[in-house]
């Protein structure tokens, strides 16, 4: 009986990939079959031209760069608002002639932020010098016999109002344009509404605290007049004063509002 010879099972098929004598050749790329088992055995098939289609690199390529252009801004972000963070706040510069604050909106608030911050900061000089010019007229109160315990009040006003509208709503606001923290964002906009609800206070200063004579609101401002009109003068333009702090603040609480909601 005649012995049937087994073929090489490690032999490779003379197979050119590159050939155009069949479709399969001309654009797949067959593994040779190593014969380890029919049941295990398969073909891979690896499209060539795919990896010959200059067009599909290019569009990969870009991508990729636009992918990293993508993150390099992203890091570039958070590596401005660490920077802005780690600034020391007790870097007092501002005002130049007495620096007794830290302020610099030029180089630590975002660019499209700082017009809002701008704004905030005018309301913020406004009710400081709504609390300084009230002094004023209710020491011309005072000196017309007005009584001394208004003038203390007036002076509390003064002293308390202004460095604690800096500290619980103006520098909140600051650090949360400088860090994006919705945390002071929202104290700012919890201190800023009584801030708005005080200037309504002052400029109708009902007669509750001493008959109402240490704010110039309107109603202290008609009994001014009815004792001395110089007294009612400087009465009315606090009152005028304190309804123009607050319409700003409420167009400043709407702005600041709408940036923040755009935020989330």
């Amino acid at each position: 009986m005649k012995r049937r010879e087994d073929s090489n099972p490690f032999e490779e098929e003379a197979v050119n990939p590159f050939s155009n004598g069949s479709a399969d050749t001309g654009s797949k790329f067959r593994l040779p079959n190593f014969g380890f088992g029919q049941k295990n055995d398969a073909t891979v098939n690896i499209p060539l031209d795919s990896m010959n289609d200059p067009n599909k690199r290019e569009r990969e390529l870009a991508s990729w760069e636009s992918d990293l252009k993508r993150r390099e801004l992203e890091i570039k972000r958070r590596e401005d608002v660490v920077g802005r963070a780690a600034i020391p706040d007790d870097d007092r510069n501002w005002p130049p002639f007495f620096p007794i604050i830290h302020h610099d909106i030029v180089n630590e608030i975002p660019v499209h932020a700082q017009r809002l911050q701008y704004l905030a900061f005018a309301s913020w000089l406004g009710i400081v010098f709504c609390l300084v010019y009230n002094l004023v007229a209710v020491t011309v109160c005072w000196i017309r016999g007005g009584g001394v315990k208004i003038f203390f009040l007036a002076t509390i006003y003064a002293i308390l109002g202004c460095p604690l509208s800096y500290v619980l709503w103006y520098r909140p606001l600051y650090r949360a344009m400088r860090t994006d923290s919705a945390l002071k964002f929202g104290w700012f906009f919890m201190f800023y509404i009584l801030h708005i609800a005080f200037c309504i206070f002052a400029a109708i200063a009902p007669p509750i605290v001493f008959h109402g004579k240490s704010l110039t609101g309107i109603l202290a401002a008609v009994d001014g007049f009815s004792s001395h009109v110089l007294v009612g003068i400087f009465y009315l333009v606090g009152f005028a004063l304190f309804c123009l702090e607050t319409l700003v603040s409420l167009w400043v609480l709407q702005k600041i509002y709408l940036y923040f909601r755009g935020k989330k």
